[in-house]
């Protein structure tokens, strides 16, 4: 039997409900005598550092196999082995890594005036029908696929959950600034 869980949340999220769930299947059909074997893509995808060491020593205590099909741990692995144990607290240094590099060009770009994530796609129309949208307690998920870009290479498409949230907090930075003069 195959079975696939696909999630496009990441690593870093604390609620990944695709990966309980196939957690809590293959708990459940190795306790039924099954071999199971859970086959992820990579590593990297599962997890990293010191959660992919717990998640796989977890898998392991249930007999359950673990497999990545690409990457430095391509192949099954005994998650108790150093090998492993390495690789795995190399991948979270890396996303570590990749982070802090990632803030610094965002600051550093700041800092020459460049702006981060493109041109803006929001205006005031936009912002108007947002807060609107927000008084009447509906989701930043709901409000973003109300709203469409009227302008730019983005035109017709909507803004994501995270530019209305931005687009929110500066309003709402704003509005506090103006309050307190």
């Amino acid at each position: 039997m195959t079975r696939v869980f696909s999630e496009k949340i990441s690593t870093r999220a604390t609620g990944r409900p695709e990966l309980e769930a196939a957690v809590m299947l293959v708990g459940e059909i190795r306790s039924s005598g099954v071999v199971v074997t859970l086959v992820v893509h990579e590593h990297k995808r599962l997890s990293r550092g010191i959660e992919l060491a717990i998640l796989a020593e977890e898998l392991k205590a249930s007999d359950v196999g673990l497999e990545f099909l690409a990457g430095e741990l391509q192949g099954s692995h005994d998650p108790s082995g150093i090998v492993f144990t390495v690789l795995a607290a190399m991948s979270g240094m890396e996303r570590e890594y990749i982070r802090d590099r990632t803030l610094e060009g965002h600051e550093s770009a700041r800092k020459r005036g460049k702006t981060i994530g493109g041109a803006g796609v929001t205006d005031d129309d936009m912002l108007s029908m947002a807060l609107h949208l927000r008084d009447q307690e509906i989701s930043l998920r709901d409000i973003a696929k109300r709203l469409v870009i009227t302008t730019g290479t983005k035109k017709g498409q909507h803004p994501s959950a995270a530019t209305v949230m931005r687009m929110f907090r500066e309003h709402d930075e704003k509005a506090a600034a103006a309050a307190s003069a």
